[in-house]
C-alpha cells in the first residue's frame, strides 16, 4: 500500500467530518455565540480565566494528545492497517469527537464544572458520587502511567558498576534539559501576554523563536544524568507546584507553544510522506489485514511481549486518544470550559483537536507501515521510537533533507516528550478539581468548607494527595499501568457519552447521535475489564504478589462502578423517553 493513498483518505475524511457532521451537532445542540461563558462569569485568575481560541486550542490539544495517537495504533497495526484506519476515522469522526464536543458544551452549560455535575444534574447525587470516584481513578492511572513514561524519556543509562554510561544517556538528558527550559520559557510568554499586554502575535513569533533556542542549547548542554526514580520525585514536585499555580502563569502559555511543537511534527510527516512518494518510496509493508488475532509476540514496549489478543475488544481499547478517549472529557470539562471564551469557540476546540488527534493517529500508522519489517522483528519497539523512526526515514528519502534524519528523530522524540509531560500536568489539575468536588457541596467552594472538609480540600492538600498516589502507582512502571489504563478510560468515555446523552434529552435536545457509540463502547471496555481481571485471578494463582492484588481490586472496583453508573444512565434515558411518548400521546 503507497503512504499517500492511506493519507489523503484519512484528511479528506476527517476534513469532511468537521465541517459537515460538526457543524450539524452544533445546530442539533444550540451552541450559542452570544451566551456569557463560565470564564467571564465567574472569573478568578486561578482557574477560570478567558483564553483567545489559538490559546485555549493549543492547551485544550496538547492536554489531550500526550502519547496516545502515536501509541495506540502503533500497537494496533498488528491487526493490520485497513482495521487501524476504519477505526480511527470512523472512531474519531462519530464517536471521539462527538464525546469532546458534548462533553464541553455540556460542562459550560454547568459553570465550567466537571462532568460529574452533569452527571449529578441528570441521575443524581449518589451517581454523581459514583462517577467521580471512577474519574479520579482513572487520572491516577493517567498520572502514574504518563509520570513512568516522561521519566523514562528522561533517566539516565547506568553501567553494572553504578557510573552513568554518558553516550547512551545523552539523547535522554537533552530531552530531559530541554523540557525544562521549555517550562521556564512558558512563563516568560505568560507573564508578557497576562501581565504586560504584549502582542499575542509577537509573543508567538518570539516564543517559536526561544524554543528553537532552549533546542540548541539542550542538544549541547545537558548536564542532568539522573535515575529513573529520582526523575518521579522530581516529576512530582513539579506537577505538585504547576498543578496550584494560576492557569495563565504555566497552563495556558506552555501548552499553547508546545502545541507548535506539535504542528512543526505534522508538518514534518507530510513532508516526509509526500516527498517520499514523490520519489517513489513510500511503499508500506504492513499487510492489510493479519486476522482477527494478535499473532505477533514482539516486544511493542506495551504488552511487554505478550499478545493483544483477539481484535474485539483489544483494537478498541488500545487506539484511544485517536479514536475516543474518556481522559478528554475530564480535560474538556476540567480545564478546557473554565476557560473557552465564547461557545462559537467549542466546536473548533473540541471536535477539531479530536480530529487533529485522529490526524496523527494516521501518520502513527503509515510510520509503522514505513518500518515494518524492522517493528515485526523487533529491531525497533518502542511506539515513541517507531514513530520518529518512520517519519524521520521518509525525509531523508528526500534528495534536500538527505542528512538530516538524526535531527529530525531527535525533534520528534522531543515533541512526543512535552505532550506526556502536558498530559500529566493537566491530569493532575483534573484530579485536583474532581477530589474537591467530591467532597463539597454543588456550587461550594473549599473556603466555604468547615473542618477537615476543608483541610482535604485545599488544593495544596489535594494535590498533594494525588501527587503521592499517582508517582507511587507510576514507581511500578508504565507496562505494568496501561493496560488496566486503557481499559478504564474507554469505559470512561462510555460514561461520559452516557451522561451527555441523559442530559441532553432532559433539555429538549437530539441525543440519538449518542446512543449508538455509548452501547459500543460500554460493551468493549466492560469485556476488556473482565477479560484483564481473568488474567490477574491467573497471575494470583501462580504468584499471589501484593501489586497483582491490588490491580484486581482495582479492576474489580472499576467494573462495579461502571455497571451501577451503566444501568443508572440507561434508567434514566427510557424514562425520558417514556415521558417524551406519554407526552406526544
Amino acid at each position: 500500500m503507497n503512504a499517500i493513498i492511506i493519507f489523503l483518505i484519512g484528511i479528506a475524511a476527517l476534513v469532511i467530518g468537521y465541517v459537515t457532521y460538526g457543524k450539524w451537532l452544533a445546530d442539533q445542540w444550540g451552541v450559542d455565540p452570544s451566551r456569557p461563558t463560565p470564564s467571564h462569569t465567574m472569573e478568578d485568575g486561578l482557574d477560570y480565566c478567558p483564553a483567545k481560541a489559538p490559546v485555549l486550542m493549543g492547551h485544550h490539544f496538547s492536554s489531550i494528545a500526550g502519547a496516545g495517537p502515536i501509541n495506540g495504533p502503533i500497537q494496533a497495526a498488528v491487526f493490520g492497517w485497513v482495521p487501524v484506519l476504519l477505526w480511527v476515522l470512523i472512531g474519531g469522526i462519530f464517536f471521539g469527537a462527538v464525546h469532546d464536543f458534548g462533553a464541553l458544551f455540556a460542562s459550560i452549560r454547568h459553570k465550567g464544572q466537571s462532568i460529574g455535575e452533569v452527571v449529578a444534574d441528570t441521575m443524581g447525587g449518589k451517581a454523581k458520587r459514583m462517577f467521580l470516584v471512577f474519574a479520579y481513578l482513572t487520572l491516577l492511572l493517567v498520572v502514574a502511567a504518563f509520570a513512568s513514561i516522561v521519566a523514562n524519556t528522561f533517566m539516565a543509562t547506568f553501567r553494572a558498576d553504578g557510573s552513568v554510561d554518558y553516550a547512551a544517556s545523552a539523547s535522554n538528558a537533552s530531552t530531559a534539559i530541554i523540557s525544562l527550559l521549555f517550562i521556564v520559557l512558558a512563563i516568560l510568554f505568560g507573564f508578557f501576554v497576562y501581565r504586560k499586554n504584549a502582542s499575542l502575535l509577537l509573543s508567538t513569533i518570539l516564543g517559536i523563536v526561544g524554543i528553537v533556542v532552549i533546542i540548541a542549547i539542550g542538544l549541547n548542554w545537558h548536564p542532568l544524568y539522573l535515575s529513573n526514580s529520582t526523575w518521579m520525585i522530581v516529576l512530582g514536585a513539579y506537577i505538585l507546584v504547576a498543578s496550584v499555580t494560576p492557569v495563565w502563569i504555566l497552563l495556558q502559555p506552555r501548552d499553547y507553544l508546545s502545541s507548535f511543537l506539535l504542528y512543526f511534527m505534522m508538518a514534518v510527516a507530510a513532508v516526509g510522506i509526500v516527498g517520499a512518494s514523490l520519489m517513489g518510496q513510500s511503499h508500506l509493508d504492513i499487510p492489510a489485514f493479519t486476522g482477527f488475532k494478535d499473532t505477533l509476540y514482539a516486544d511493542n514496549g506495551f504488552t511487554q511481549g505478550t499478545s493483544l489478543g483477539y481484535m474485539f475488544p483489544a483494537l478498541f481499547v488500545t487506539i484511544a486518544c485517536g479514536a475516543i478517549s474518556g481522559f478528554h472529557s475530564l480535560v474538556a470539562s476540567g480545564t478546557t470550559a473554565k476557560q473557552i471564551n465564547t461557545e462559537k469557540d467549542a466546536r473548533p476546540i473540541a471536535y477539531g483537536a479530536m480530529l487533529i488527534e485522529s490526524a496523527l493517529a494516521v501518520i502513527s500508522l503509515i510510520a509503522v507501515g514505513y518500518v515494518w519489517s524492522s517493528f515485526k522483528t523487533g529491531q525497533v519497539i518502542t511506539p515513541t521510537v517507531v514513530f520518529a523512526t518512520g517519519i524521520s526515514k521518509m525525509c531523508a528519502a528526500i534528495p534536500f533533507l538527505k542528512g538530516t534524519e538524526s535531527v529530525i528523530f531527535t525533534m520528534l522524540v522531543l515533541a512526543v516528550s512535552v505532550f506526556c509531560l502536558t498530559s500529566l500536568d493537566t491530569a493532575t489539575r483534573l484530579a485536583r478539581y474532581i477530589f474537591q468536588e467530591f467532597f463539597l457541596e454543588p456550587g461550594q467552594v473549599w473556603q466555604e468548607a468547615t473542618g477537615w472538609r476543608k483541610i482535604v480540600t485545599n488544593p495544596v492538600v489535594a494535590t498533594l494527595i494525588t501527587v503521592v498516589c499517582g508517582i507511587l502507582l507510576g514507581m511500578h512502571g508504565y507496562a505494568n499501568i496501561w493496560p488496566l489504563f486503557g481499559a478504564a478510560n474507554q469505559l470512561l468515555a462510555a460514561l461520559g457519552l452516557l451522561t451527555v446523552a441523559t442530559w441532553l434529552g432532559k433539555i429538549g435536545k437530539n441525543n440519538k447521535m449518542f446512543l449508538f457509540p455509548m452501547a459500543f463502547m460500554l460493551v468493549v471496555t466492560i469485556t476488556s475489564l473482565v477479560l484483564t481481571l481473568k488474567g490477574k485471578i491467573v497471575e494470583l494463582s501462580a504468584q499471589a504478589t501484593g501489586w497483582a492484588i491490588a490491580m484486581s481490586v482495582l479492576d474489580v472496583l472499576l467494573i462495579i462502578l461502571a455497571v451501577v453508573l451503566a444501568i443508572d444512565g440507561v434508567r434514566t434515558l427510557l424514562a425520558e423517553h417514556k415521558e417524551k411518548s406519554e407526552a406526544a400521546a
